[in-house]
């Protein structure tokens, strides 16, 4: 179990991305969660095996169709809570 942690800027707020994001862990059994930013961007904390998540950062870096990703920034983190499902957290 890897724990990935990314940051998403752009327009990335306002546009379903949060929802996207969790459809899109779903599908690839990835727990963990996502959250909006003060700043505008949003935040992601991704748990499940290695290649799974590489898909799902190559996946970030689309967004749903209404986003604009303009960067993403991800650093594999030693993360001691191990999450049960995928949430969208305020």
């Amino acid at each position: 179990m890897q724990s990935l942690q990314c940051t998403v800027s752009g327009v990335v707020q306002g546009v379903n991305f949060r929802a996207w994001t969790k459809s899109q862990a779903d599908n690839l059994d990835i727990k963990g969660w996502v959250r909006n930013l003060s700043d505008g961007r949003v935040e992601v904390l991704a748990q499940g095996e290695e290649e799974a998540l590489e898909e799902f950062k190559k996946r970030l870096f689309q967004g749903p169709t209404m986003s604009r990703v303009e960067d993403v920034q991800c650093e594999w983190i030693d993360y001691d809570k191990k999450h049960s499902a995928f949430e969208l957290r305020l």
